[in-house]
């Protein structure tokens, strides 16, 4: 039994040791294969270094030049095109992204349409200001050339830069009339661009009231205006500044209110004004000397009793102050004024009124006679800040043309229109009549701001914006 054992032990041996030699064997095998095939699969498939077989593979993948932009050109703050050697890219966003031309359409927005007629117009070339002229750009602690620069207005512009490969973002671009520069278009210098060409309207809107582009440009371009700088008692100004504020004026205070470009005010001249020079900011308002005739009126004495109903008067009077309270803070015309019907005028503005014999006061309005049931039209724009029967002038309308500036009409037979109502120059708006305190068929017509009365006649084919004569 023990040696049967001791055999078997034996011939297991003897397995172990084959089995360890074959896998040495082939372990030995792979690790020839390892070693060996990469020298043989590469004898076989790259020549060494120095041949001709090398130099030809080299020409065949020869290297990418960098990209060089040639040219460009900006439409507007959003559009534009890059050329290339290869191509032209285009950009939408003023920058921020770039395309081939020919993968996309250029889709021109409203405001970018009036930005790039603004700055095309040949009349507003002054709106752009003095375009800077860049050879050289800053960039950090370097100077870099520029091939081509452009400015559309003095402080939004671009530069191509020379001698160099650009891809991504091909222009530099400024914000500041070239004091500072950035490659790349940042959400920030978008939102300075648009800033800009909501600038470039706002002045081009200004503009339109003005008589012409070289009026417009020295009001606009100036500290302060004054329309007109001469004026006489009873008269009303229109003051422009370049930022916000306030006026002192005869004991008040007036606040610059925004609209387009610039900061506005009316100045009523009281009657009570003395002639003589004024200082406005950095102008002179010259007030002129002026005399008013005077009118005597005979009225019943039924009628001259009217004004001793203080009690009802007033209550209209707060009922008109409170609708001349509340004006629209921009100006809601844009023409010339009108004159409201062709009637005859039976009394001036300003004239010093006695009414049987007694000092009445002044008469701060225009009386125009006419047939009862005459049209009456709108003398501008506007919006109705009081339609109403009251009881010394009447049916009565007043019309907000912005900016606490009002139209008046009494003595009215009809009402056309009712508080609140939206009408155009021209418009018909009540009809003539005798209501109220009124000794025969007429209008009663003026203007009012800040509470005062202010000269019709100032109005009628013109506009206070014409009003500014420049120097020459």
């Amino acid at each position: 039994m023990r040696r049967e054992s001791t055999g078997k032990r034996t011939q297991s041996s003897r397995k172990g040791k084959y089995l360890l030699a074959l896998l040495g064997i082939a372990a030995a095998s792979c690790l020839s294969i390892i070693i060996l095939v990469p020298d043989f699969a590469s004898s076989l498939m790259i020549p060494k270094s120095g041949t001709g077989a090398t130099q030809a593979a080299e020409k065949a993948i020869p290297a990418k030049p960098p990209r060089e932009a040639l040219d460009f050109q900006m439409d507007d703050f959003m559009h534009g095109w890059v050329s290339y050697t290869d191509g032209i890219m285009k950009t939408d966003d003023g920058g921020v992204s770039w395309y081939a031309a020919a993968t996309s359409a250029v889709q021109m927005d409203q405001s970018s349409q009036t930005s790039k007629a603004i700055v095309e117009n040949e009349d507003l070339k002054w709106i752009k200001g003095s375009l800077p002229s860049i050879q050289r750009i800053a960039a950090g602690a370097k100077e870099l050339e520029v091939k081509k620069s452009q400015f559309l207005t003095e402080n939004v512009g671009w530069a191509l830069i020379a001698k160099e490969g650009q891809d991504s973002a091909p222009l530099w671009t400024t914000t500041d009339g070239g004091r500072s520069w950035k490659q790349q278009v940042t959400p920030e210098l978008v939102k300075q661009m648009e800033m800009e060409s909501l600038r470039l309207q706002s002045i081009a809107k200004e503009a339109e009231y003005y008589a012409d582009s070289e009026t417009a440009r020295k009001a606009i371009q100036s500290e302060w205006t004054l329309m007109p700088e001469t004026a006489a008692r009873g008269d009303i100004v229109l003051v422009r500044h370049r930022s916000p504020g306030n006026v002192e004026w005869q004991g008040k205070t007036y606040e610059l209110q925004p609209f387009a470009s610039g900061y506005f005010t009316y100045l009523p001249i009281p009657m009570n004004t003395k002639a003589g020079s004024y200082p406005i900011g950095d102008k002179t308002l010259t007030i002129k000397e002026k005399k008013f005739e005077t009118q005597y009126l005979q009225v019943t004495k039924q009628m001259e009793s009217m004004k001793q109903d203080t009690k009802t008067i007033q209550a209209d009077q707060k009922k008109i102050d409170l609708a001349r309270s509340k004006s629209e803070p921009e100006f809601l015309f844009s023409s010339p004024f009108i004159q409201p019907i062709e009637g005859i005028l039976t009394t001036p503005y300003g004239y010093t009124r006695y009414v049987n014999g007694k000092l009445d006061s002044s008469h701060m309005a225009i009386d125009l006679a006419a047939k009862t049931g005459t049209p009456i039209k709108a003398t501008n724009d506007g919006i109705v800040a009081l339609a109403e029967s009251l009881y010394l002038t009447g049916n009565s309308i007043y019309i907000d043309h912005g900016m606490n500036l009002f139209s008046q009409y009494a003595h009215l037979s009809e009402l056309k229109v009712k508080t609140g109502d939206h009408v155009k120059q021209g418009d018909i708006i009540g009809l003539v009549g005798t209501t109220g305190f009124s000794t025969g068929p007429h209008l009663h017509f003026t203007f009012w701001a800040h509470n005062m009365q202010a000269n019709p006649n100032l109005f009628f084919n013109t506009k206070p914006f014409n009003w500014f004569q420049p120097a020459p």
